[in-house]
């Protein structure tokens, strides 16, 4: 089987907005759907928009980002044992064991001289090899981050709290976290030698 490509031979990408919209629709969902239904509706309305959003992104590119790949096994494994258990703690420690998961394999690549980030990126930026290892550990102590926020906020607050911080909290901060990151980017761009 062959990878679709573009007419420069570069793999098939995804229209950003599409690529933000099928990351995002999932977790939407799941927030419409419990704050209707209640977490177990919502559980399974999430668990299927991640196959869906899964099942589009590979009709469209003929492959499967790393990283929703990633949360998409895991979102499936958790909420499957939420539904099946009838037990809300598995889909509230799935942010937690995802982002401490990612947090890891970013700081284990870089003991190993990798920058792992540049697979999940899709190689998306060019920067030089000590930019690449910058934002790669910045990443990594964000998924901490995340992992501990998660933590804290469904330790503390109502499961519809939680499920409304997963939507409107966690994703901000994401989105806030990738702007700062925009003078490191520019700092360590690779040259090219095109000049």
């Amino acid at each position: 089987m062959t990878i679709k490509t573009t007419a420069e031979g570069a793999p098939k990408k995804l229209n950003p907005w599409l690529k933000f919209a099928l990351e995002i629709g999932p977790l939407v969902a799941f927030f419409f759907v419990n704050s209707r239904a209640g977490l177990f509706w919502g559980t399974g309305v999430f668990m299927a928009a991640t196959a869906v959003s899964l099942l589009v992104s590979w009709l469209l590119i003929r492959r499967l980002p790393i990283m929703p790949l990633v949360t998409g096994v895991v979102v499936l494994i958790f909420g499957g044992l939420t539904l099946y258990l009838q037990d809300e703690l598995f889909i509230k420690l799935k942010p937690t064991i995802v982002n401490t998961m990612f947090g890891v394999v970013l700081l284990v690549g870089l003991a190993f001289g990798k920058s792992l980030l540049a697979v999940v990126f899709d190689a998306a930026f060019s920067l030089t090899d000590e930019g690449w290892k910058k934002l790669t550990f910045r990443w990594a102590l964000f998924f901490f981050a995340l992992a501990i926020i998660n933590e804290v906020v469904w330790r503390n607050f109502s499961t519809d709290f939680w499920v409304a911080f997963k939507v409107w909290g966690i994703m901000p901060l994401t989105f806030v976290f990738a702007l700062a990151q925009l003078p490191l980017l520019q700092r360590y761009e690779a040259k090219t030698d095109d000049a």
